[in-house]
């Protein structure tokens, strides 16, 4: 009853999930697509009793924010070929401090990156790993799973691939990104090469290596990864009482986890879970900002830049794969592209950890967007807002440190908090409390 193949975007050629591919016949990418009509077999309030009866299970695909929607995602894949660290479920930070002081109505920010990896690329990687999981079980002649990366995919790959007991190659920028994203690979047994060159570099290098189809392109490009990012906006539904805020931002680099947005909530509007669009802000660090440059062109083409080094090392991005995808999406969902700076992005990452959040640089990008728009008043008072954070925080503690030691190289550090040294008196610590507590 339910099932899915692969579909080019841009044509009608069709193939199975099955077959090693990642284009169309004319070069456009693919997507998942859905048998949706199947979808209406079930009522809008027996999907909802589904989910719910999952989420109070303790089955190991329930226990996946990503599989507990399994239907939805790759209806045809056998449960004993799933391959799940129990991503997913992610929690909703109430931030209704920070709401206050920016004069929105509620804010939230969805914790992606409080999962097995740190980062919100679990979610593609259970689908994509469990797909070649499959495939090998069925003799494809699958070696190893490879991707380009500025850390986190990295980190996901290696993980999901070893606990399925598949080979996995990472293609790294040298010297560009985090001790804690170059470790994770390493940890995990992937077979790890720092390239001299940037993301971009390393991306035409594995899409050159995986043309023999005996090694998987695991990067966004490849649609399976989209399944699984996708059910954020399941997740945010289910968590909000079957609605969406009326606007989403999302940090953007590759592009993939916007277009992955935008098709969930594509779906919940096919199931009937939600009525209405909610907006979609896509929000770029300035010394990366392709995207944001083609939709202040209005779309008219995207240009390649050469990406400068940035604090949100993960979105340091020249020329996305999945730009075709995240400008449909920016259009479908009444969007917005907005950049910030070093300074801007930094400062948004504190200012919010000052309410209890442990924010990395891309979610202080998206946080810097939000402050931005709300002072422009392209975000009114009466909006709920949900922000995305990609990755956890404790994968980026150079940042975090140097921010508050005010040693980030151009940065003024407005939000730093200060260690006081003192000798072990205790009326010197009194000097110092007095007034602060």
């Amino acid at each position: 009853m339910f099932s899915a193949e692969f579909k080019s975007i841009s044509g009608e050629d069709t193939y199975p999930l099955s077959q090693v591919v990642y284009r169309g016949k004319d070069g456009s990418l693919l997507e998942v697509s859905h048998n949706r009509s199947a979808w209406n077999s079930r009522s809008p309030s027996d999907w909802k009793s589904l989910f719910q009866q999952r989420r109070a299970s303790f089955a190991p695909v329930d226990l996946s924010g990503v599989w507990s929607k399994r239907e939805l995602v790759l209806p045809g894949l056998p449960v004993e070929d799933i391959v799940t660290l129990q991503e997913g479920f992610s929690p909703l930070f109430n931030a209704q401090k920070l709401a206050k002081e920016i004069n929105v109505k509620s804010l939230h920010v969805k914790l992606c990156g409080n999962s097995h990896t740190g980062s919100f690329k679990d979610l593609g990687m259970t689908v994509l790993v469990s797909q070649v999981n499959h495939l090998v079980k069925n003799k494809i002649p699958i070696k190893a799973v490879a991707c380009a990366s500025t850390g986190d995919t990295s980190a996901a790959l290696s993980a999901y691939c070893a606990a399925a007991g598949i080979p996995s190659i990472v293609f790294l920028p040298a010297g560009k990104i985090s001790v804690a994203q170059l470790v994770q690979p390493i940890a995990n047994n992937s077979i790890v090469l720092a390239l001299d060159t940037d993301f971009d570099g390393c991306m035409k290098i594995v899409q050159e290596v995986t043309a023999d189809k005996s090694i998987y392109l695991a990067n966004s490009m490849n649609s399976l990864r989209i399944e699984g990012q996708k059910t954020i906006a399941y997740e945010l539904c289910q968590e909000l009482g079957w609605s969406l805020p009326n606007t989403l931002i999302i940090p953007g680099g590759n592009l993939g986890n916007v277009s992955a947005l935008a098709k969930g909530i594509d779906d919940l509007l096919v199931l009937g879970l939600i009525e209405k669009k909610p907006r979609i802000i896509v929000a770029q660090a300035e010394n990366a900002n392709p995207f944001y440059l083609a939709y202040k062109r209005n779309f008219n083409k995207l240009e390649a830049v050469q990406a400068e080094k940035t604090l949100a090392s993960a979105i340091q991005i020249g020329n996305p794969v999945s730009y075709p995808k995240a400008e449909q999406a920016i259009k479908d969902y009444n969007g917005i592209v907005e950049q910030v700076s070093e300074q801007e992005l930094a400062d948004a990452a504190h200012r919010a950890d000052k309410i209890g959040l442990y924010c990395c640089p891309h979610t202080g990008v998206a946080l810097g967007a939000l402050f931005k728009l709300c002072e422009k008043k392209e975000i009114s008072s009466d909006e709920s807002v949900v922000v995305v954070s990609t990755a956890h925080g404790l994968k980026f503690s150079e940042f975090k440190a140097g921010y508050h030691e005010q040693n980030l190289e151009g940065i003024i550090s407005k939000y730093a908090n200060a260690i006081h040294r003192l000798p072990a008196n205790a009326g010197a610590v009194a000097d110092v409390l007095r007034g602060k507590v």
